[in-house]
C-alpha cells in the first residue's frame, strides 16, 4: 500500500464521490475465473456511464480476444489493447492507433536475447493477428489463424507486442535474464500467464496510453479510479488518483494499491461500483491490520 493511503483515502477523487473515469484490467479483474463476464458486472457498468463517469477497459489481451466482452466495453467503443500497443474500435473491429517497436530494435533484442537465453523462442501480436516461431509453445492457444515462420519473417506488419518463453528456467529467472538484456529499450510486463515475457516498445504502457485517453478528455489522473491484478497493471494503478486490487491480486499489486476489494470471481470491481453509485462507500476505510478494503461487511 502507498504510504500516503494508509490512513485516508482523500487523495484523488478519494471515496466520497464519484470519479470522472474508471478503468479496469479484464483477466483477472473484471472478468471471472472461466473467462466471463457477470450480468452484475453489465449492469453496474451501465449505471456507471449513465451517471455521466467514463468506463474504459485496458488490457494485455490483443484485439481479436476482445470481441466477445462489448457488454462492458465503454459507450465510446474502444478498448485498450496488448498493454498498451493497440486502442482497438471493438464494434467496427478496427485497430485507431498504435504504437509498435521500430524494426531495428526488435532485431537487436531477438539477437541479444538468443545469445543471452539460447532457450528462448517467441511471438508476436501484430495488427493483423498473431506470429510464432515453429518451436514457440504457449500455454494459450493462438489460433488457427497465427502465421508460422522465422521470427525475422513475422515483422511485417510490425509486431505491437513480443511474446518469449524459455525452459530450464524458472518463471522469476526468466522474467529476470529478459528484463537484464532488453534494458531501458524496451519494457517486460507479465499479466500472469506462466512463463510468458510480454514486451512492448519503449514508454508503451497502459499507463501511457490512458494518461494521453485522459488528457484529450481534461481528465486529471486524481479523478480516475483503476482496478488491477497482475503486475502488468502496476503502472496504471500507480498512476491513477485511486486505485484498487483484487483479493486475489499478485503481491506486488497488493502492496501499491490504495485500496483491495473483493476477487474477481467475487465481482469486487462490479461491488464497489454498486457502493460508490449507491452511496455507501465509506469515505474513509480500513480493517484491523491496517489495509485498507474498499468493500468491508455490513
Amino acid at each position: 500500500m502507498r504510504d500516503d493511503d494508509r490512513d485516508t483515502a482523500s487523495d484523488g477523487a478519494g471515496l466520497g464521490r464519484l470519479p470522472q473515469l474508471v478503468a479496469s484490467d479484464l483477466d483477472g479483474t473484471l472478468l471471472r475465473g472461466d473467462g466471463t463476464v457477470s450480468q452484475r458486472t453489465v449492469r453496474v457498468v451501465g449505471r456507471l456511464q449513465e451517471a455521466g463517469v467514463e468506463f474504459v477497459l485496458a488490457t494485455a489481451r490483443p484485439p481479436e480476444w476482445v470481441h466477445d466482452l462489448t457488454s462492458v466495453v465503454g459507450d465510446h467503443g474502444m478498448v485498450i489493447c496488448s498493454n498498451g500497443a493497440y486502442v482497438y474500435d471493438v464494434a467496427r473491429r478496427r485497430v485507431v492507433s498504435e504504437r509498435l517497436f521500430q524494426q531495428a530494435i526488435v532485431i537487436e533484442l531477438l539477437t541479444e536475447l538468443r545469445q543471452a537465453i539460447p532457450s528462448i523462442t517467441f511471438a508476436v501480436q501484430r495488427s493483423d493477428g498473431f506470429g510464432r516461431e515453429p518451436r514457440y509453445v504457449g500455454r494459450l492457444d493462438l489460433g488457427e489463424q497465427a502465421r508460422v515462420a522465422d521470427i525475422e519473417d513475422l515483422l511485417d506488419p510490425l509486431p505491437g507486442k513480443l511474446l518469449a518463453r524459455a525452459s530450464g528456467l524458472s518463471e522469476t529467472d526468466f522474467l529476470e535474464r529478459v528484463a537484464e538484456v532488453i534494458g531501458e529499450r524496451a519494457i517486460v510486463a507479465h499479466s500472469g500467464t506462466a512463463g510468458l515475457a510480454e514486451i512492448s516498445a519503449a514508454g508503451v504502457t497502459k499507463a501511457a496510453v490512458l494518461a494521453q485517453w485522459c488528457a484529450t478528455r481534461g481528465i486529471d489522473a486524481a479523478d480516475v479510479w483503476a482496478f488491477g491484478d497482475m503486475p502488468n497493471d502496476i503502472d496504471m494503478l500507480t498512476w491513477a488518483g485511486t486505485s484498487f486490487a483484487m483479493a486475489n491480486a499478485h503481491r506486488d499489486v497488493l502492496a501499491i494499491a490504495s485500496y483491495a476489494c473483493a476477487s474477481n470471481d467475487d465481482d469486487g470491481v462490479a461491488e464497489v461500483l454498486e457502493r460508490a453509485l449507491d452511496g455507501t462507500l465509506p469515505h474513509r476505510l480500513g480493517d484491523a491490520d491496517g489495509r485498507h478494503s474498499a468493500a468491508p461487511p455490513g
